[in-house]
């Protein structure tokens, strides 16, 4: 049995981002086809109209993700990216828009009401205000922490830590103290080489001597028959070995110069012989 679905398998992006386009209006800053998706780049306070349009005129039904994005180097540093998905087109696209740390985005709970929690994600790990979510609070860090940790100026490791007191019997907050400092990893290529001088490296661009030292006379040296004189005055001259040492003359002679001893004359007799018992004895 065949099962006909309303719904392609692939959809294309064929003409959807003009369609878009011409319903967006002056509300569309930019739009372009990007890594297989359609990306649309909204104006920030017509945010809530575009995602209106979008649900109602091209059924956009469902709003999957908000997430954040942060350019340091840019004038409005942060980026806040919708994902929309039509069930009926089975289709995807992203809508952006950008904001700094002190201008707030309209929010679209009104819209959708799983809103509320995705911007208190993006509020909380970044800092980007929602102005109309009636409970933009922090959802993933503790209370009363410091800062935005999704920040790219944000330090790696945090300002404080917690733990239980044993001591207090309560939750406490402490500064951060590392065992050993944050290393810094270099995944360059060692082929290529990294921009900044490693440590050593700075005795390698010394330049080399241009004219090498040469002894080439005795001079030079310290050689010479002054300095062999002065050598020999200096050579066991005096030493307290050739005056405080006394010649033995008992010592005996050595061993090697006394003459040979002549051999014994013994009736030894063989071993086997000795050793046996002489006839009619038994051994004792």
């Amino acid at each position: 049995m065949t099962v006909l679905h309303s719904a392609p398998r692939i959809t294309s992006n064929d003409g959807v981002l003009d369609a878009l386009s011409s319903t967006l209006g002056n509300l569309l800053v930019s739009g372009r086809e990007e890594h297989g998706e359609i990306v649309l780049t909204i104006k920030r306070e017509g945010i809530e109209d575009a995602l209106r349009l979008l649900r109602d005129e091209h059924e956009y039904q469902q709003m999957m993700e908000i997430a954040g994005v942060d350019f340091p180097q840019r004038a409005e540093r942060f980026e806040v990216v919708y994902m929309l998905l039509s069930l009926t087109r089975n289709h995807r696209i992203l809508v952006k828009v950008s904001t700094d740390e002190n201008t707030p985005v309209p929010t679209i709970t009104t819209l959708w009401p799983n809103a509320g929690w995705l911007e208190r994600e993006v509020f909380d790990l970044y800092g980007v205000k929602f102005a109309g979510n009636t409970d933009l609070r922090r959802i993933l860090t503790d209370y009363g922490f410091e800062g935005h940790p999704f920040r790219k100026d944000f330090p790696l490791t945090g300002y404080v830590e917690l733990r239980y007191s044993e001591d207090e019997k309560r939750v406490v907050y402490e500064p951060v103290e590392l065992a050993q400092d944050l290393r810094q990893f270099d995944f360059l290529s060692p082929w290529e080489g990294a921009d900044y001088v490693l440590p050593g490296d700075e005795k390698a661009a010394t330049p080399p001597v241009n004219e090498p030292k040469t002894t080439e006379s005795p001079k030079q040296t310290g050689a010479g028959a002054k300095t062999d004189e002065k050598a020999e005055e200096k050579v066991s001259a005096g030493s307290p070995a050739e005056e405080d040492t006394a010649i033995d003359n008992d010592a005996p002679e050595p061993t090697e110069d006394r003459p040979d001893r002549p051999e014994r004359e013994g009736g030894a007799k063989d071993t086997p012989a000795a050793t046996e018992p002489e006839d009619g004895k038994d051994d004792a």
